[in-house]
């Protein structure tokens, strides 16, 4: 099937071990695509939506044990402890296979193998890499040709270039006894068993998009990042693309596919990516970006009309849902989405929903797949081969307190600072404790591939090989008051922000500098239309001395636990915000 002779042995060795009934090269087809999804409906593996309000969507149900990634059973599994660092797990490579192999023995008996030859990135683009994913879940085929570039061009890359990253998915029995997903970097290899998870069994995504490219991006002098990619078009035209990485229950995806506010409608946000972004740096200097995803594996609750209107106008045709409920009707169901709550509605355990005995009628965790071309806001760029430039990168948290809206950093050592030190409080339902502080930095907590030290040295080195960087910011759309009520309107108000951002990129408005940064004077902001006064506006972009004292030991106490591979850049920004900020006290 290839003339690829490693990825012949290979397939050969993996049959082998796994003992399947029958291999199938996956060719991308759409009478593949059909026949697989015929498959699945007859086994209830899928079930058909109502063809009327949702043509060609499907629902799945997973294991009740088998909702969300694993971060306690995944691993780097690089040949030196010290290059995967405290931010991972890690096992040596030998014990690595040892401890996995053996579950995938005769894992694959009576099913078939898929051979999934894909590209992550545009077809034709230097910066796009390849992979082949085996696995014995037609599931996994369906969500991959949406996620990836998948079948015989994405074989003829692999075969032109050589190189290609290795994953071997296989259910197993979804034993989550039996269940580990392993990465081992030096191999450019990911092998991952007992779940059926998006973010354990489509091992384009996280696996090999992050954990493995982000190892392969510092060898190779670029970036893998958790990062949306969105274009800002002015009025005049010009466009201005930015990355942004936000942690979770942060807004990452409404941002990604932002609707200008009244007020804007002369303005265009167009959609690159909402999840992944690798960058690297062009010929002219400036860092230029792909999104190495051709869909949004989305979670469903709280998308709706009013927060993210056009992932909603996405999702009517052409998806995969999985674990959100459904109405009478056959029609998707979750909790925040628009209108009343309907009667009789099926839960995502095809239960009846009491939401007394049953809790959640949608998995919090619940899922979409689907094109990013069928966004209406998609970017005739997102396709591009070269990338787009980026001008700014923003980073961002959940912060009641302490930091300000927004601020840019003073220079590239700064922004790096500000990323590695990002930190977000968690809500209740994410770890049913409000307010935990949690570092999580770049958003990379649980997808870096190796020693945040190191990544964040990584970081730094493109100073030294570039005077165009992009200009980094930070925001925080959660600022609160004294009674705990948000300060900012958030969702489509964030244009206001974006529009600052632009402008500081194109030099066209002046900044107050405070002890963390730059800030926006208090005409800089576009505030029409909006009920903020002067003393809320000072709460916003201002900060409390003291609170940052804190802030900077806790930070400080971060880092120590990377020992001294931390590079002392970040200790000097460490020292300097310090002392900026006690000199305010």
């Amino acid at each position: 099937m290839t003339s690829n002779q490693d990825l012949s042995k290979w397939v050969m060795e993996v049959a082998a071990l796994t003992h399947p009934e029958s291999i199938h090269w996956c060719s991308g087809s759409e009478e593949e695509n059909s026949a697989l999804k015929k498959l699945m409906l007859s086994t209830g593996d899928l079930l058909k939506l109502n063809e009327e309000t949702h043509p060609n969507c499907f629902l799945h149900r997973s294991d009740p044990k088998d909702v969300a990634r694993v971060e306690h059973l995944t691993f780097v599994c690089s040949e030196l402890e010290d290059d995967a660092g405290p931010n991972n797990n890690w096992m040596s490579p030998d014990d690595g296979h040892a401890k996995i192999d053996p579950l995938f023995a005769g894992s694959m008996k009576g099913r078939v193998m898929y051979v999934i030859p894909y590209l992550m990135g545009p077809y034709g683009s230097p910066f796009s890499r390849a992979g082949v994913e085996i696995t014995d879940s037609p599931y996994v085929v369906v969500n991959m040709r949406i996620m990836a570039r998948i079948g015989e061009r994405a074989l003829h890359h692999i075969e032109d270039c050589k190189s290609f990253v290795k994953g071997l998915h296989s259910l197993g029995d979804l034993s989550p006894d039996r269940r580990c997903i392993m990465h081992f970097p030096e191999e450019l290899l990911i092998k991952s068993i007992g779940s059926g998870y998006g973010g354990n069994a489509l091992l384009g995504k996280k696996c090999h998009a992050l954990r493995i490219a982000s190892s392969q991006a510092r060898t190779e002098g670029w970036l893998a990042e958790h990062m949306l990619i969105l274009g800002l078009e002015s009025p005049a035209g010009e466009i201005t693309y930015v990355a942004a990485a936000f942690p979770s229950a942060c807004g990452k995806t409404n941002l990604a596919m932002l609707v200008p506010p009244e007020g804007y409608e002369s303005w265009k946000v167009w959609t690159v990516g909402d999840d992944i972004a690798w960058m690297h740096l062009g010929s002219d200097g400036r860092l230029w970006a792909i999104n190495p995803e051709a869909g949004f594996f989305g979670v469903a609750p709280g998308t709706s009309l009013k927060t993210n209107p056009n992932c909603m106008n996405t999702l009517g045709r052409n998806a995969i849902y999985t674990n959100v409920a459904v109405t009478e009707d056959m029609q998707p169901w979750w909790e925040g989405i628009d209108g009343e709550k309907p009667a009789n509605l099926i839960d995502w355990q095809a239960r009846k929903h009491d939401p007394e005995i049953t809790g959640k009628a949608a998995h919090p965790n619940s899922r979409f797949t689907v094109s990013a071309n069928q966004c209406p806001s998609f970017s005739p760029e997102g396709d591009a081969a070269s990338g787009v430039p980026i001008s700014a990168i923003i980073f961002g948290g959940r912060r009641a307190s302490v930091s300000p809206l927004v601020f840019e950093a003073m220079d590239w050592e700064h922004g790096v600072f500000a990323g590695a030190s990002m930190a977000s409080e968690t809500t209740a339902a994410a770890s049913g404790q409000i307010g935990q502080v949690r570092r999580d930095p770049m958003a990379m907590k649980p997808f870096c591939g190796y020693n945040f030290a190191d990544y964040w040295a990584h970081w730094l080195s493109f100073s030294e090989k570039s005077n165009k960087l992009p200009k980094v910011f930070h925001v925080n759309w959660f600022r609160k008051n004294e009674d705990g009520e948000f300060l900012w309107p958030g969702f489509g108000e964030n244009m206001r922000v974006l529009e600052w951002i632009v402008n500081r990129c194109e030099g066209s408005v002046e900044a107050d500098e405070i002890p963390i940064g730059y800030v926006p004077k208090p005409d800089s902001l576009n505030l029409a239309g909006l009920d903020i006064g002067p003393a809320t506006m000072q709460s916003l972009l201002g900060i409390t001395p003291s609170v940052w004292v804190n802030e900077i030991n806790e930070i400080e106490e971060y880092f120590n636990t990377f020992g001294e591979k931390v590079p002392d850049v970040l200790y000097a920004q460490i020292k300097r915000v310090r002392q900026a900020v006690s000199a305010e006290i």
